[in-house]
Protein backbone atom coordinates (compact mmCIF):
# COMPACT_ATOMS: atom_id res chain seq x y z
CA UNK A 1 0.00 0.00 0.00
CA UNK A 2 1.37 3.40 -0.50
CA UNK A 3 0.43 6.61 1.32
CA UNK A 4 -2.41 7.18 3.58
CA UNK A 5 -3.99 10.33 4.23
CA UNK A 6 -6.14 10.73 7.10
CA UNK A 7 -8.39 13.87 8.39
CA UNK A 8 -8.01 14.65 11.82
CA UNK A 9 -8.82 16.63 14.92
CA UNK A 10 -9.16 16.03 18.89
CA UNK A 11 -7.82 13.54 21.01
CA UNK A 12 -9.83 10.70 19.46
CA UNK A 13 -8.07 11.05 16.08
CA UNK A 14 -4.78 11.15 17.80
CA UNK A 15 -5.05 7.76 19.47
CA UNK A 16 -6.55 6.41 16.00
CA UNK A 17 -3.45 7.27 14.71
CA UNK A 18 -1.27 5.91 17.02
CA UNK A 19 -2.82 2.78 15.87
CA UNK A 20 -2.45 3.84 12.17
CA UNK A 21 1.37 3.97 12.54
CA UNK A 22 1.85 0.58 14.26
CA UNK A 23 -0.56 -1.27 11.27
CA UNK A 24 1.64 0.73 8.59
CA UNK A 25 5.22 2.49 8.23
CA UNK A 26 4.87 6.03 9.75
CA UNK A 27 6.61 7.09 6.95
CA UNK A 28 3.47 6.70 4.43
CA UNK A 29 0.74 8.55 6.39
CA UNK A 30 0.03 12.06 5.91
CA UNK A 31 -2.43 13.76 8.55
CA UNK A 32 -4.36 16.53 7.59
CA UNK A 33 -4.77 18.67 10.99
CA UNK A 34 -7.48 20.56 11.88
CA UNK A 35 -6.47 24.44 13.02
CA UNK A 36 -9.80 25.91 13.57
CA UNK A 37 -8.99 25.49 17.19
CA UNK A 38 -5.72 27.54 16.90
CA UNK A 39 -5.86 30.83 19.40
CA UNK A 40 -3.72 33.26 20.55
CA UNK A 41 -2.70 32.46 24.28
CA UNK A 42 -0.73 34.73 26.23
CA UNK A 43 1.02 36.34 22.91
CA UNK A 44 1.31 32.87 21.76
CA UNK A 45 0.12 30.84 19.20
CA UNK A 46 -0.98 27.27 20.48
CA UNK A 47 -2.76 24.58 17.77
CA UNK A 48 -4.17 22.47 20.18
CA UNK A 49 -5.08 19.54 18.15
CA UNK A 50 -1.71 19.67 15.96
CA UNK A 51 0.11 19.20 18.93
CA UNK A 52 -2.28 16.46 20.14
CA UNK A 53 -1.28 14.71 17.37
CA UNK A 54 2.36 14.93 17.42
CA UNK A 55 2.28 14.42 21.35
CA UNK A 56 0.89 11.23 21.08
CA UNK A 57 2.33 10.17 18.19
CA UNK A 58 5.21 10.72 19.98
CA UNK A 59 4.39 8.53 22.81
CA UNK A 60 4.65 11.55 24.87
CA UNK A 61 1.04 12.71 25.43
CA UNK A 62 -0.80 13.49 28.66
CA UNK A 63 -3.15 11.14 30.49
CA UNK A 64 -5.80 14.15 29.78
CA UNK A 65 -5.15 12.86 26.01
CA UNK A 66 -3.14 16.62 25.71
CA UNK A 67 -0.59 18.21 26.91
CA UNK A 68 2.33 16.58 27.88
CA UNK A 69 3.22 13.60 30.49
CA UNK A 70 3.82 14.79 34.14
CA UNK A 71 4.22 18.70 32.80
CA UNK A 72 3.89 21.21 35.85
CA UNK A 73 1.91 24.85 35.63
CA UNK A 74 4.45 26.84 37.85
CA UNK A 75 4.41 29.16 34.83
CA UNK A 76 0.87 29.62 34.77
CA UNK A 77 0.46 29.79 38.52
CA UNK A 78 2.46 32.78 38.76
CA UNK A 79 1.05 34.42 35.86
CA UNK A 80 -2.26 34.26 37.78
CA UNK A 81 -0.32 36.32 40.42
CA UNK A 82 -1.01 39.45 37.99
CA UNK A 83 -5.06 39.25 37.48
CA UNK A 84 -4.15 37.28 33.76
CA UNK A 85 -6.57 34.81 32.97
CA UNK A 86 -4.97 31.05 33.04
CA UNK A 87 -8.23 29.04 32.07
CA UNK A 88 -6.54 27.32 29.29
CA UNK A 89 -3.83 25.59 30.88
CA UNK A 90 -0.18 25.02 28.80
CA UNK A 91 2.07 23.07 31.24
CA UNK A 92 5.44 24.42 31.40
CA UNK A 93 7.30 22.12 28.90
CA UNK A 94 4.64 22.91 26.59
CA UNK A 95 4.84 26.50 26.34
CA UNK A 96 8.16 25.71 24.92
CA UNK A 97 6.41 24.61 21.99
CA UNK A 98 4.21 27.69 21.63
CA UNK A 99 7.41 29.55 21.98
CA UNK A 100 9.03 28.01 19.16
CA UNK A 101 5.62 28.46 17.07
CA UNK A 102 5.32 31.91 17.59
CA UNK A 103 9.02 32.94 17.15
CA UNK A 104 8.88 31.06 13.85
CA UNK A 105 5.68 32.68 12.45
CA UNK A 106 7.28 35.78 13.44
CA UNK A 107 10.06 34.88 11.35
CA UNK A 108 7.85 34.71 8.37
CA UNK A 109 7.64 30.68 7.94
CA UNK A 110 4.49 29.15 7.51
CA UNK A 111 2.22 27.07 9.42
CA UNK A 112 2.74 24.06 7.60
CA UNK A 113 6.84 24.58 8.19
CA UNK A 114 6.82 25.12 11.68
CA UNK A 115 4.44 22.11 12.11
CA UNK A 116 6.85 19.82 10.11
CA UNK A 117 9.90 21.26 12.40
CA UNK A 118 8.09 20.42 15.57
CA UNK A 119 6.68 16.63 14.33
CA UNK A 120 10.82 16.26 13.20
CA UNK A 121 11.89 17.50 16.81
CA UNK A 122 9.66 15.10 18.45
CA UNK A 123 10.69 12.20 16.11
CA UNK A 124 7.84 11.97 14.11
CA UNK A 125 7.87 9.89 11.28
CA UNK A 126 4.30 10.45 9.84
CA UNK A 127 3.74 13.74 8.01
CA UNK A 128 1.55 16.16 9.48
CA UNK A 129 0.00 18.87 7.72
CA UNK A 130 -2.08 21.93 9.01
CA UNK A 131 -5.03 22.26 6.59
CA UNK A 132 -4.29 25.76 6.17
CA UNK A 133 -1.63 28.62 6.34
CA UNK A 134 -4.17 31.08 6.64
CA UNK A 135 -6.57 31.89 9.57
CA UNK A 136 -9.67 29.93 9.78
CA UNK A 137 -11.34 29.99 13.29
CA UNK A 138 -14.36 28.07 14.69
CA UNK A 139 -16.69 30.30 16.79
CA UNK A 140 -19.70 28.98 18.59
CA UNK A 141 -23.10 31.11 18.35
CA UNK A 142 -24.25 30.77 22.05
CA UNK A 143 -28.01 30.17 22.04
CA UNK A 144 -28.93 33.43 24.18
CA UNK A 145 -27.58 36.06 26.09
CA UNK A 146 -28.71 35.50 29.27
CA UNK A 147 -27.69 31.71 28.73
CA UNK A 148 -24.18 32.89 28.02
CA UNK A 149 -24.14 35.28 31.18
CA UNK A 150 -25.45 32.31 33.61
CA UNK A 151 -22.96 30.01 32.66
CA UNK A 152 -20.00 32.45 32.54
CA UNK A 153 -20.79 32.74 36.51
CA UNK A 154 -20.95 29.04 36.84
CA UNK A 155 -24.71 28.30 36.67
CA UNK A 156 -26.92 26.12 34.72
CA UNK A 157 -28.56 28.25 32.05
CA UNK A 158 -32.64 29.17 33.33
CA UNK A 159 -33.82 30.48 30.61
CA UNK A 160 -34.72 28.38 27.00
CA UNK A 161 -33.17 29.35 23.71
CA UNK A 162 -34.10 31.60 21.86
CA UNK A 163 -34.63 34.71 24.47
CA UNK A 164 -32.42 37.34 24.11
CA UNK A 165 -29.55 38.05 21.45
CA UNK A 166 -26.91 35.15 20.29
CA UNK A 167 -23.23 35.19 22.40
CA UNK A 168 -20.27 34.65 19.81
CA UNK A 169 -17.49 32.75 21.78
CA UNK A 170 -14.36 31.21 20.48
CA UNK A 171 -14.19 27.78 20.64
CA UNK A 172 -11.78 27.19 23.08
CA UNK A 173 -13.91 29.85 25.49
CA UNK A 174 -17.02 27.72 24.97
CA UNK A 175 -15.44 24.46 25.28
CA UNK A 176 -12.62 25.11 27.73
CA UNK A 177 -13.80 27.78 29.90
CA UNK A 178 -17.40 27.50 29.69
CA UNK A 179 -17.03 23.41 29.71
CA UNK A 180 -19.41 23.00 26.32
CA UNK A 181 -22.86 24.60 28.42
CA UNK A 182 -24.00 27.33 26.91
CA UNK A 183 -26.87 26.29 24.92
CA UNK A 184 -25.19 26.10 21.14
CA UNK A 185 -27.13 28.06 18.58
CA UNK A 186 -24.93 27.62 15.65
CA UNK A 187 -21.50 26.58 14.13
CA UNK A 188 -19.12 29.01 11.97
CA UNK A 189 -16.02 28.55 10.19
CA UNK A 190 -14.94 32.20 10.33
CA UNK A 191 -12.41 33.10 7.30
CA UNK A 192 -12.66 29.61 5.47
CA UNK A 193 -14.14 30.34 2.45
CA UNK A 194 -11.55 32.75 2.02
CA UNK A 195 -8.64 30.51 2.89
CA UNK A 196 -6.80 28.50 0.76
CA UNK A 197 -5.94 25.00 1.82
CA UNK A 198 -2.26 24.24 2.86
CA UNK A 199 0.06 23.92 0.16
CA UNK A 200 0.39 20.18 0.05
CA UNK A 201 -2.87 19.32 1.59
CA UNK A 202 -5.25 18.84 -1.95
CA UNK A 203 -2.43 16.63 -3.69
CA UNK A 204 -1.99 14.33 -0.27
CA UNK A 205 -5.46 14.02 -0.74
CA UNK A 206 -6.08 13.01 -4.25
CA UNK A 207 -2.88 10.84 -4.66
CA UNK A 208 -3.00 9.37 -1.25
CA UNK A 209 -4.36 5.25 -2.23
CA UNK A 210 -7.08 5.70 0.74
CA UNK A 211 -8.11 8.75 2.79
CA UNK A 212 -9.76 7.80 6.63
CA UNK A 213 -11.60 10.22 8.32
CA UNK A 214 -10.32 9.51 11.72
CA UNK A 215 -13.45 8.78 15.26
CA UNK A 216 -12.87 12.51 15.72
CA UNK A 217 -16.40 15.03 16.33
CA UNK A 218 -17.83 15.43 13.09
CA UNK A 219 -18.81 19.29 13.66
CA UNK A 220 -15.93 20.80 14.58
CA UNK A 221 -12.37 18.41 14.58
CA UNK A 222 -13.30 17.48 10.70
CA UNK A 223 -16.06 20.18 9.78
CA UNK A 224 -13.70 23.40 9.54
CA UNK A 225 -11.06 21.09 7.18
CA UNK A 226 -14.21 20.32 4.80
CA UNK A 227 -15.31 23.71 5.07
CA UNK A 228 -11.88 24.82 2.80
CA UNK A 229 -12.18 25.33 -1.38
CA UNK A 230 -11.36 21.94 -2.76
CA UNK A 231 -11.32 19.76 -0.05
CA UNK A 232 -14.87 18.17 -0.34
CA UNK A 233 -14.87 18.17 -4.03
CA UNK A 234 -11.52 16.27 -3.86
CA UNK A 235 -13.08 13.73 -1.23
CA UNK A 236 -16.04 13.13 -3.54
CA UNK A 237 -14.07 12.53 -6.69
CA UNK A 238 -12.50 9.82 -4.00
CA UNK A 239 -15.37 8.47 -2.37
CA UNK A 240 -15.04 5.19 -3.18
CA UNK A 241 -11.51 5.11 -1.14
CA UNK A 242 -12.79 6.80 1.85
CA UNK A 243 -12.89 5.13 5.36
CA UNK A 244 -14.84 6.69 8.09
CA UNK A 245 -14.54 5.85 11.82
CA UNK A 246 -17.74 6.93 13.99
CA UNK A 247 -16.82 8.84 16.93
CA UNK A 248 -20.81 7.88 18.43
CA UNK A 249 -21.10 4.81 20.23
CA UNK A 250 -24.62 3.98 21.10
CA UNK A 251 -25.82 7.45 20.90
CA UNK A 252 -23.18 9.21 22.80
CA UNK A 253 -19.58 10.73 22.52
CA UNK A 254 -16.74 8.80 23.67
CA UNK A 255 -15.00 12.73 24.76
CA UNK A 256 -15.88 15.84 23.64
CA UNK A 257 -18.96 17.65 23.15
CA UNK A 258 -19.95 15.84 19.51
CA UNK A 259 -23.31 15.29 20.97
CA UNK A 260 -24.55 18.68 21.81
CA UNK A 261 -22.78 20.29 18.67
CA UNK A 262 -24.67 17.64 16.00
CA UNK A 263 -28.25 18.12 18.20
CA UNK A 264 -27.67 21.67 17.86
CA UNK A 265 -27.56 21.34 14.03
CA UNK A 266 -30.72 19.07 13.87
CA UNK A 267 -28.10 15.89 12.93
CA UNK A 268 -29.31 12.85 14.98
CA UNK A 269 -26.63 12.15 17.84
CA UNK A 270 -25.90 8.69 16.43
CA UNK A 271 -23.41 6.66 13.84
CA UNK A 272 -26.48 7.64 11.55
CA UNK A 273 -26.11 11.22 12.46
CA UNK A 274 -22.65 10.78 11.58
CA UNK A 275 -23.04 8.81 8.02
CA UNK A 276 -25.63 11.55 6.63
CA UNK A 277 -22.51 14.31 7.30
CA UNK A 278 -20.59 11.92 5.22
CA UNK A 279 -22.32 11.01 2.81
CA UNK A 280 -21.06 12.84 -0.17
CA UNK A 281 -17.61 12.30 0.71
CA UNK A 282 -17.73 8.25 2.47
CA UNK A 283 -18.21 5.14 1.41
CA UNK A 284 -17.69 3.36 4.03
CA UNK A 285 -17.98 4.46 7.71
CA UNK A 286 -17.14 1.68 10.43
CA UNK A 287 -19.48 1.27 13.49
CA UNK A 288 -19.30 -0.06 16.93
CA UNK A 289 -20.33 -3.35 17.63
CA UNK A 290 -22.81 -2.55 19.80
CA UNK A 291 -24.05 -0.29 16.82
CA UNK A 292 -24.96 -3.30 14.33
CA UNK A 293 -28.91 -2.72 14.66
CA UNK A 294 -28.17 1.07 13.44
CA UNK A 295 -26.80 -0.65 10.16
CA UNK A 296 -29.90 -0.08 7.82
CA UNK A 297 -29.83 3.31 8.96
CA UNK A 298 -26.31 4.01 8.44
CA UNK A 299 -26.95 2.55 4.99
CA UNK A 300 -30.15 4.33 4.01
CA UNK A 301 -27.92 6.97 3.42
CA UNK A 302 -25.82 5.49 0.78
CA UNK A 303 -23.14 4.97 3.16
CA UNK A 304 -21.66 0.81 3.48
CA UNK A 305 -21.09 0.38 6.98
CA UNK A 306 -18.49 -2.30 8.59
CA UNK A 307 -19.27 -2.90 12.34
CA UNK A 308 -15.91 -3.58 14.98
CA UNK A 309 -15.20 -3.07 18.29
CA UNK A 310 -14.19 0.98 17.45
CA UNK A 311 -13.35 1.99 20.99
CA UNK A 312 -10.23 2.10 21.51
CA UNK A 313 -8.82 1.52 24.89
CA UNK A 314 -5.23 1.12 24.34
CA UNK A 315 -2.58 1.06 21.48
CA UNK A 316 -3.23 -2.05 20.01
CA UNK A 317 -6.91 -1.76 20.15
CA UNK A 318 -6.50 1.41 18.11
CA UNK A 319 -3.85 -0.60 15.19
CA UNK A 320 -6.62 -3.63 15.26
CA UNK A 321 -9.22 -0.38 14.35
CA UNK A 322 -7.08 0.96 12.22
CA UNK A 323 -6.17 -2.39 10.29
CA UNK A 324 -10.14 -2.91 10.08
CA UNK A 325 -10.30 0.58 8.58
CA UNK A 326 -7.13 -0.09 5.64
CA UNK A 327 -9.23 -3.40 4.74
CA UNK A 328 -11.96 -1.68 3.53
CA UNK A 329 -10.39 0.71 1.84
CA UNK A 330 -9.03 -2.20 0.01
Amino acid sequence: MGTIAALAGGVGAARFLRGLVRAMPAEEVVVVGNTGDDEIFHGLHVSPDLDTVTYTLAEAVGATGWGLADDTFRTLEAYARYGEPTWFRLGDADLATHLYRTSRLREGATLTEVTAEIALAWGVKARLLPMTDDRVATVIDVATAAAADAALVGGTPPIPPGDGEPVTMAMQEWFVRERAQPPVAAVRFEGAAQAKPGPAVLDALAEADAVLLCPSNPVISIGPILALPGVRDVLRARRARVVGVSPIIRGATVKGPADRLMAAAGIEVSCAGVASIYADICATLLVDESDADRVPDVESHGVRAAVAPILMRDADGAAELARRALDLAG
